[in-house]
């Protein structure tokens, strides 16, 4: 995901990137997820994340499934809704294969609260580096009535054992996530876990009971 103008005071503009990014999900991490900070940062092609950014998050998790059915859910963006339910829609900006250059717009709800009415958020995100069932990296804004949210979000796919290591890192910048860098590092938190868990969710064979 990814300034700031509003003549509301700094304290009610923070209210909504709260419930924004929080609307990304809420859930706990996935099963098996881990949530160390390395110091190195992930990258794809040798470009990382925003290394000036004070809200970061890094978190992976293991999906027992095949890596081109995990790439397939990743990089199909106009079905992101099918699967992520705190996604609206989503439709490329483009055509052809999934590539360097790619551009793709979505968006999520904003729930009503006391600083604003509902709305939602568009974010327009820019595939700046990939390389294919290994990694990518997009960047660009988030947007919302009175708010921009800068981001730059790196992901990485990685065989081991029984399935795939997802690995991601996101940074966000931007005056109102700034405002209150441990809240907004917990909400970029929750959105990333529940990213994960959602695509493992979708991308591994249900699980069905046998008779014994």
């Amino acid at each position: 995901m990814s300034g700031v103008r509003s003549t509301r005071n700094r304290t009610a503009l923070f209210t909504v990137p709260l419930l924004v990014i929080g609307a990304l999900g809420t859930a706990a991490a996935p099963a098996g997820a881990t949530t160390s900070h390395p110091a190195t940062p992930l990258t794809c092609r040798g470009e990382g994340v925003d290394p000036d950014a004070r809200v970061r998050y890094r978190t992976e998790t293991v999906i027992h499934a095949p890596l081109r059915a995990i790439w397939k859910l990743q990089t199909d963006v106009e079905r992101w809704p099918s699967w992520q339910g705190t996604v609206t829609t989503a439709e490329r900006l483009g055509h052809g294969p999934f590539h360097e250059g790619s551009a793709f717009r979505w968006t999520t709800p904003i729930p009503p609260n006391p600083a604003t009415p509902a709305t939602r958020l568009v974010i327009t995100s820019t595939v700046q580096q990939l390389k294919h069932n290994s990694c990518i990296r997009w960047t660009g804004p988030a947007i919302a009535d009175g708010l921009r949210i800068d981001g730059v979000h790196v992901w990485n796919f990685t065989k081991v054992k029984g399935g795939v290591r997802v690995s991601t890192e996101e940074t966000h910048t931007g005056a109102q996530v700034e405002a209150d860098v441990p809240a907004a590092t917990k909400i970029l938190r929750e959105g990333l876990e529940a990213w994960l868990r959602d695509l493992k969710t979708a991308a591994e064979p249900p699980t069905r009971n046998r008779p014994h």
